[in-house]
Parts: C-alpha cells; structure tokens; sequence
C-alpha cells in the first residue's frame, strides 16, 4: 500500500472504522435519497408526460442541441486562450532581470510586476462578476454587435480569471521541479529562458496536468453563468423548453446529465493527453546534447537581456 509523511496507512481498528463509517454513510445517503424520490413522486416530477417531450426530435433541434453548441463554443474558445495566455502569464512571472541596472533590466522589472499584478486582481475577481462588467461595458459603449455581446462578455469572464489561475498552477509546477533540471539545462549551455522553454515547462505541465484538467473542467461549467448576460448556453436554451412542458425538474436533471457526460469525455481526452504529455516530459527531460535534441534548440552560452528563473516563495 502507498503512504506518504502526510498519511500513513490504517491499520486494522482503523480499516473497521472506516468500514463501519462508510455502510452508515451510504445508509444514510440512500435514505436521504429515496426521501427525495418520494417527495418528487409525490409532486409528480416522475410523471410520464414531464420526461416525453424528451423523446421528440424538435426539443434537441430547436433547444438543447443549440445550448449544447453553444456550451461547447465557448468553453473551447475560452480553454484555448486561457492556456495560451495562463502559459504566457507564468513566463512573465518567471522572469528573473539581470542584477545589473540597465533600461532593459527596468523594463524586466516592471514587466514582471504588471503580470504579477494582472493575475492577482484577475484571480480575485468572481467570473460572475467580471461577465457582468464586460457586457455592460460593450453594450454602453456599442463597441460591438449586440448579438456578439454575449458570446464576447462570457468568454472574456472566463478568460480573466482561468488564465490566471492557470499561470499559477504552471509556475507551482515549475517551482516543484528538482533544481537540478535547470541547472542541468544551463550546463549544457542553454540560456536561462530556453531552459525554462524546453525543459521546465513541459515537466511542470507534465506534473501539474490533473489540476489543469480540472482547471478546464470548471471552464466548461462556467459558461453555465453565461446565462446571466442572455448567452445561448445549454442552460439558457432550455429555459423556454422547460416554461412550454413545465417540466423543470427534468429538464435540470437532462441538462445536469449532459454536464456529467461533457466532464466524462474531457477526463478521459485528459488521460490520453496525460500519457502522450509524459512520454514527450521524459523526451524534452532528457539532456540533449549540444545540437539541440527533443526539439530543444541550443543557443549560445551567453543569456539574452532576460532571465528565467524558478518562483520564490512568497513571489
């Protein structure tokens, strides 16, 4: 069995305990359970005309299909950039200037303390909150389309807060690393922020892929709170299927189980992401030699005006 310093494993009195916790855990869970069907049965949420409308062809074509298509325009629209910008916020954060006092080194400095400043003021603002802003903002300022709005102001939310979370979970994993990774990338004559490029990003991805995975499972949940500023997510497109059937307890249970089916799918593209991610970490961990393998590139000796380096604590 694994154990760590933070968990030993139960011995036998313990394994009973958490035995005999677990059947009355589940005990209780089921009865709270039935307790609920029962009460639902008794409003009449499992009655058979409140699930038909299921079995048609026009609610999935004019209501949940096009709320499905917008779910997933979104989260992908937003998954992508806030990769790309959370990976290139954790560069900035790692920037190290030169200790010596040059317009460039300033330049470093300021730029760093920007993007630092950027993903804590992100980071702290609710996505709600930031939708909101967004699309009263476009739709004072009519710098867009009102049919665009939407789309614009519940991926932007998104965005903001994701990519920063995103950089900090990029830039643990690269403070996680064994120093030794980056020594040994400056030993073969890399610069510091290739080192950083090639062989401290991808292991730092590497380890930290399950909280990036879920990391874009909330984004995909998110774009729930689309619903807010009129955006055509699968929650907002079966509002008005649910005021024509009057069946909202099925259709949230419908739209709760496509939820699941979407956050199945990403886990599972996560696993193979995962495994293919891990072959090419231990590929670009690999020392190349002095021509540059497993796509890295070698430069000269000498660093360039910037410098990377791992985070500090407290940075």
């Amino acid at each position: 069995m694994n154990s760590s310093v933070l968990f030993d494993a139960p011995g036998p009195k313990a394994r009973r305990r958490h035995l005999i916790l677990g059947i009355v855990g589940s005990a209780l869970l089921l009865v709270l359970l039935a307790l609920a069907a029962l009460r639902l049965n008794d409003k009449g949420q499992f009655d058979a005309y409140k699930w038909r409308p299921f079995l048609t062809s026009s609610l999935w074509k004019n209501y949940l299909l096009p709320g499905l298509v917008g779910t997933l325009k979104a989260a992908a629209i937003a998954i992508v950039i806030s990769c790309v910008l959370g990976a290139v916020l954790a560069m900035l954060r790692l920037i190290e200037p030169p200790a010596k006092q040059s317009p460039v080194a300033v330049l470093l400095r300021a730029v760093k303390v920007v993007a630092g400043a950027w993903v804590e003021v992100t980071r702290a603002i609710p996505v709600l909150l930031m939708m909101l802003f967004i699309f009263g903002l476009l739709s004072a300022q009519g710098w867009i389309d009102s049919g665009t709005r939407p789309l614009v102001a519940t991926v932007s939310g998104l965005v903001f807060y994701n990519s920063a979370v995103i950089c900090e979970v990029i830039r643990s994993g690269v403070d996680q690393l064994p120093g030794g990774q980056r020594e040994a990338g400056l030993a073969i004559g890399l610069p510091a922020g290739q080192t950083v490029r090639t062989i401290l990003l991808p292991q730092a991805v590497t380890t930290m892929l399950p909280a990036l995975i879920g990391q874009l499972v909330v984004v995909l949940k998110d774009t729930a709170l689309g619903y807010t500023v009129f955006y055509g997510e699968l929650l907002n497109r079966s509002k008005p299927a649910t005021a024509a059937n009057g069946n909202i307890f099925a259709m949230l249970v419908v739209v709760a189980a496509i939820y699941i089916l979407l956050n199945y799918g990403i886990g599972k593209l996560a696993e193979l992401v995962e495994r293919r991610m891990k072959r090419r970490g231990r590929s670009a961990g690999a020392a190349p030699g002095p021509g540059g393998g497993s796509g890295v590139v070698a430069g000269p000796s000498s660093a360039g005006p910037a410098g990377f380096a791992a985070p500090s604590v407290g940075s």
